[in-house]
C-alpha cells in the first residue's frame, strides 16, 4: 500500500485529534476551538492511506535548548501515534524520518523528545540522555529548614515576568539540554503564565532584587491525601532556596506531601538528605543529532579546550552527514570538517550520547555505539562534553 506523508492543513486537525486523543487516553475530550490549525512553532505531519484516512502523525516543535552556554536549535517531537490496527508496519519510521529531513531543512540541528518506550526511537538514532523527575517529600522535613530573615516572599505579579525569565535563563546557560522559553512554541502571555498555577511565588533580596521563585498548585484535601506539586524553584543564591523552601513547609499540617520537579545537581539537594525524597515518576527523554556540523558550530565548548579528533559517523536515517570528519575544537567553539581518517567511529545514538555529555567515550565503547580511538581521543572526547548532568524543566 502507497502512503501519502504531508504537513497537515486545517482540514485536518480534527483527524489529528482522534488519533491522537484515542493514543494517548483523552477521547471523551473534545477538539479545543483554537486547534483548527496548527500553532506558531508547531508543525504536524500525517501519514494518509489512500482511502484519506489518517494512521499516523508526528508533530515538530521549533525550540532552542542550551548546550554549553549557547542556544541550539532543536526539533522538540510530540504527538507521534500510529492508528492500533497499524502498528508495527514502519508506518512511525515512515512519519519520523520525514518530520527529521523537514526540520534540518528548516534549520534544526538535534531533535529531542519525551518517550513511552524508547525501542522504536532508538532504531532511528535518539538515546536517552536524561530524565525528568519529580520527587516525593515529606512536608514536615521541609518545615524544619529555616527561611532568611533579609529574604521576603510574595505572590509574582506580571511586571514580575521578565525578572523571573532571567533567573531561569541564568541557570539555564549554565546547564546542559534546559529549553530556551522564548520563540513561537512559548507564546503565553504573562497572564496566562500566571494563571497556570495557584501559587507563583517570588524571593526578593534586602536590596529589592528577585533571586528565586516557586511555581506550585495545591492538591484538593487537608488530610493525609493533601499535597503540593511543584513544577519549579530556582534560587539564585542560596537564602532564596532555602526560604523558598520554608514557605513550602509551612504547608505541613493541611499538605503532607511535596512533590518537587528537581534535576540530579540541583541546588535543593543540598538542603534535602537524598533518604527523605523518594521518585514519584520519571520520565526519560532523548536526543538525536540530526545535522552533526550544524549541531557541532552552534553549541558552546570548553573555552580552554583545542584539539582535533577525525571522526566517521554511521547514519543511514540521516545520510547528509554520514561519513567522515575532523572535529576541531578550539577557544570555545567547535567546527566538524570533511574529510580525516575516521578515527573515531560513532552511531547515531552514540553521537546523541556523547554531545549531551550523558556518556564518556569509555562507557560508549562498551555500548557498542563506540569504536576505534586512543586514550587521548578518548580524553579530548571526554572532556569537550563533561559538564552539569543533561536536565530539562519542560514536559512536550
Amino acid at each position: 500500500m502507497t502512503y501519502q506523508v504531508r504537513l497537515l492543513g486545517p482540514g485536518d486537525q480534527q483527524l489529528a485529534w482522534d488519533l491522537g486523543s484515542l493514543a494517548f487516553g483523552y477521547r471523551e475530550r473534545p477538539m479545543p476551538e483554537d486547534w483548527v490549525s496548527d500553532s506558531p512553532g508547531r508543525r504536524t505531519l500525517g501519514v494518509f492511506d489512500p482511502a484519506g484516512r489518517m494512521v499516523a502523525k508526528a508533530v515538530d516543535r521549533e525550540q532552542g535548548q542550551w548546550f554549553g552556554g549557547r542556544v541550539v536549535p532543536a526539533s522538540g517531537v510530540a504527538g507521534v501515534a500510529t492508528a492500533a490496527e497499524l502498528r508495527g508496519r514502519g508506518l512511525g519510521r515512515l512519519v519520523l524520518t520525514q518530520l527529521l529531513q523537514g526540520a534540518r531543512e528548516r534549520g534544526a540541528v538535534i531533535s529531542t523528545l519525551f518517550d513511552t518506550t524508547p525501542a522504536p526511537y532508538r532504531a532511528l538514532g535518539w538515546e536517552e540522555v536524561g530524565e525528568l523527575v519529580y520527587y516525593r517529600v515529606p512536608t514536615r522535613v521541609l518545615a524544619e529548614i529555616r527561611l532568611h530573615a533579609k529574604t521576603t516572599l510574595r505572590p509574582a505579579a506580571e511586571a514580575d515576568i521578565p525578572a523571573v525569565d532571567e533567573i531561569y535563563r541564568v541557570v539555564a546557560r549554565a546547564g546542559i539540554g534546559m529549553m530556551e522559553r522564548s520563540g513561537p512554541a512559548f507564546g503565553a502571555t504573562p497572564a496566562q503564565r500566571l494563571a497556570d498555577y495557584h501559587g507563583f511565588t517570588i524571593a526578593v533580596d534586602d536590596t529589592g532584587a528577585i533571586v528565586g521563585y516557586a511555581r506550585w498548585n495545591r492538591g484538593p484535601g487537608y488530610d493525609a491525601s493533601g499535597k503540593l506539586t511543584v513544577d519549579e524553584l530556582i534560587g539564585l543564591t542560596p537564602e532564596a532556596t532555602r526560604t523558598l523552601l520554608a514557605m513550602l513547609g509551612g504547608w505541613a499540617s493541611v499538605a503532607p506531601t511535596v512533590l518537587i520537579r528537581l534535576g540530579t545537581a540541583d541546588p535543593v539537594w543540598s538542603l534535602l538528605a537524598r533518604g527523605d525524597a523518594r521518585p514519584e515518576s520519571a520520565q526519560p527523554w532523548m536526543l538525536r543529532v540530526i545535522d552533526a556540523p550544524g549541531a557541532v558550530a552552534a553549541r558552546g565548548w570548553p573555552r580552554h579546550l583545542t584539539g582535533e579528533v577525525d571522526l566517521e559517523l554511521i547514519d543511514e536515517v540521516c545520510p547528509w552527514h554520514q561519513g567522515r570528519h575532523r572535529l576541531v575544537l578550539s577557544g570555545g567553539t567547535g567546527r566538524l570538517e570533511p574529510g580525516g581518517a575516521g578515527g573515531v567511529r560513532l552511531t547515531p545514538r552514540g553521537l546523541a550520547a556523547w554531545y549531551a555529555g550523558a556518556a564518556t567515550p569509555q562507557q560508549l565503547r562498551r555500548s557498542g555505539f563506540l569504536a576505534g580511538g586512543d586514550t587521548d581521543t578518548d580524553e579530548l572526547l571526554r572532556t569537550a562534553t563533561a559538564g552539569p548532568t543533561p536536565t530539562l524543566h519542560d514536559y512536550f
